[in-house]
């Protein structure tokens, strides 16, 4: 995908699946609101768990988004020839909880702008602030890629 097919992904999709490494040593892999901004993604959360445990004991993700279209039709009558078109967007980064409550107010105002735009420009409390989780992804490498 070019980059701007990437991004406008990224800024309609309302899940990211979050992937991170458990104590067991096995992947684990949640859904979580998102925003895309400077090349980074941001999620918010609660400041303790085992998506946050994870994270500090290994801060390498993985950051997948996609977008099913609709199933294709097929072509030779064989189920096998059915096909989907989608759009998907995967990111390797390393993670960090950011502490600034600065920087953590922004993003939460960020996700509220995407998720809930009525609520755009309303002032989110400093206890709300200080009590959520914000994770930055500082991403390494992205790819995209679709089929039609």
């Amino acid at each position: 995908m070019k980059k701007a097919d990437i991004l406008s992904l990224l800024s309609r999709a309302q899940v990211g699946r979050l992937s991170t490494i458990n104590s067991g040593g096995f992947p684990y892999t949640v859904a979580v609101h998102f925003v895309y901004e400077g090349e980074a993604f941001y999620f918010h959360c609660l400041p303790k768990g085992e998506k946050l445990n994870n994270l500090v004991r290994c801060p390498k993700v993985c950051f997948e988004v996609d977008e099913m279209k609709g199933i294709l039709p097929q072509k030779t009558g064989d189920p096998c020839g059915a096909d989907t078109s989608y759009e998907s967007v995967v990111a390797l980064g390393e993670a960090e909880i950011l502490t600034d409550k600065t920087a953590k107010g922004k993003i939460l105002g960020s996700i509220v702008e995407k998720y809930t735009p009525n609520f755009e420009g309303a002032a989110i409390p400093l206890s709300k602030i200080q009590g959520t989780a914000v994770v930055k992804i500082n991403v390494v490498s992205m790819t995209g890629k679709y089929h039609e």
